[in-house]
């Protein structure tokens, strides 16, 4: 069976300031489970773009393997593409941020691509303070492979198979402001009015900016014991094969600053998310990891922005490379001449 998306579009769309509409940042249609949050990021990222007026020929998008590595497929379809190997995005992304640096380079990963495969490759990222946006959608689970836990999967967590997770999870974005990434912060997919404000603040960082995005795995977290659920209700599972997830509408919620939230997910399981108050103070590392650190002990997720530096120097401002790309450059700007390597060869001896 095959889908395609109707190219008609309503004539009086408005407009952002470059005269893109909206459906101009659109991609294919998705072929994730219905309910994923996972598309929800995807329309945030779509609508952030269109807000912020980005040409979508200056965004490159990047990502690995797993649910969420898919979903670059699903928005700004006239972007610049890289699908790389699992958690070998940040080689890529960084090669391509110093050979190019008039482009916004966007990532998107996954718990399993970030937190496992490609942990080291991520933290190394983060201490060049490669200029870019990098998401990861995490669910707490390997949603391409059915299911297994990840290394973000909480501690007591109880798998669709029923083993509980006998160890505490990473905490991805601890793990980044102590790392020293210049922008870091959380949201929950379901939660557009705060995740757009924070994708449009991120692209327009100088330097590394993180977004930890808690988002439910429909499939492998459908049972009352998963701390990230997002499931279908358990009366349903036993008339359907186990793999069919019905379609159901998307859970949302909107809260203020400074207070939580309890939201229900479809199986009656709860998950508590605080948003950090206004005078919230962002510019310090170690108010950052204590806010997280508390939010945890608490059994909460804290969203919003943990931590921004404004100070930040990105990955060509430290290496001090040309302020052109590299794919610009003509011969003569690429190749001084002899009479100048010679002087630059007798100033290493």
């Amino acid at each position: 069976m095959s889908y395609y998306k109707p190219k008609f579009r309503h004539p009086n769309l408005p407009t952002n300031e470059l005269g893109y509409t909206v459906a101009d940042y659109d991609g294919a249609i998705s072929t994730l489970c219905a309910g994923c949050g996972h598309d929800s990021i995807s329309a945030a990222i779509r609508n952030a773009c269109y807000l912020s007026a980005i040409p979508p020929h200056r965004i490159a998008k990047l990502s690995g393997i797993g649910c969420s590595s898919k979903m670059p497929t699903y928005f700004l379809g006239r972007s610049h593409g890289f699908n790389s190997v699992h958690g070998r995005m940040p080689s890529v992304a960084t090669g391509a941020s110093v050979a190019n640096r008039d482009l916004i380079y966007l990532g998107v990963s996954g718990d399993g691509d970030t937190a496992s495969i490609g942990m080291g490759q991520f933290v190394h990222l983060i201490r060049r303070n490669v200029n870019m946006t990098y998401i990861v959608a995490n669910n707490g689970c390997y949603g391409l492979t059915k299911g297994q836990d990840s290394a973000t999967a909480d501690l007591g967590s109880i798998s669709k198979y029923g083993a509980r997770n006998p160890f505490e999870g990473i905490d991805l974005a601890s793990l980044a402001v102590l790392q020293g990434a210049s922008f870091v912060a959380r949201s929950f997919s379901g939660d557009k009015e705060q995740l757009e404000p924070l994708i449009r603040a991120a692209m327009a960082h100088r330097g590394f900016a993180f977004i930890d995005v808690v988002s439910p795995c429909v499939t492998f977290a459908n049972h009352v014991g998963s701390t990230k659920s997002y499931s279908a209700t358990r009366e349903h599972l036993d008339a359907m094969p186990i793999d069919f997830v019905p379609m159901r509408e998307e859970i949302r919620t909107q809260y203020k600053e400074g207070t939580s939230q309890a939201v229900t997910l479809h199986d009656g399981s709860i998950i508590h998310l605080h948003k950090a108050s206004e005078d919230y103070r962002a510019d310090s590392r170690e108010d950052a990891l204590m806010a997280l650190q508390a939010a945890h002990g608490a059994g909460k997720v804290l969203t919003g922005l943990v931590y921004l530096d404004t100070n930040s120097q990105d990955l060509n401002h430290t290496l001090e490379l040309a302020s052109k790309p590299l794919n610009s450059m003509g011969k003569d700007e690429l190749c001084p001449g002899s009479r100048v390597l010679n002087s630059i060869n007798e100033g290493l001896r």
